[in-house]
């Protein structure tokens, strides 16, 4: 029986050998494919495969993702005066391992007129700053008219 070479391709994808062991043991087995890889299997060549478990699509998505929140910004304002400048993986790590700290200082932020923004790479605004500045325009009108009433009474 001859062999050809997509056996040979074929053994080498299952097993990762070299052609010359795929070629061979194809040949001990008169081609058959499956005794080719109980052949190998027996002779301790068949080899793990070379990709590291970082290939995995999951850890390609966190590394992405872990990637784009280092390249984005948050940024906490006072006047011109940047109060607070971290990336986004940090302010989210801070923010899983405190956070009810966080939360109140990001209440005590918007209620003192700090601006929260979020900044991407290329200095790009996020969707998220619109929904910061609506928020800071409505605690504005709601601490401006608190005041008015206390200086009133």
């Amino acid at each position: 029986m001859s062999i050809d070479l997509e056996q040979i391709d074929e053994l080498r994808k299952r097993a990762n050998v070299s052609y010359e062991d795929a070629k061979n043991a194809l040949e001990q087995n008169e081609g058959n494919l499956i005794k080719s890889l109980i052949y190998l299997e027996k002779q301790n060549k068949i080899k793990p495969d070379d990709k590291p478990c970082n290939d995995n699509t999951f850890f390609k998505n966190v590394k992405s993702l872990i990637k784009k929140g280092n390249e984005t910004k948050l940024i906490i304002k006072k006047n011109d005066n940047v109060v607070l400048n971290i990336c986004v993986t940090l302010a989210v790590i801070i923010a899983i391992s405190a956070a009810p700290i966080v939360i109140v200082g990001l209440i005590l932020a918007v209620i003192t007129n700090h601006k929260i923004r979020i900044v991407k790479k290329n200095n790009e605004d996020s969707q998220v700053n619109k929904i910061f500045d609506k928020v800071s325009v409505v605690v504005n009108k709601v601490t401006t008219k608190i005041n008015e009433e206390l200086k009133t009474e």
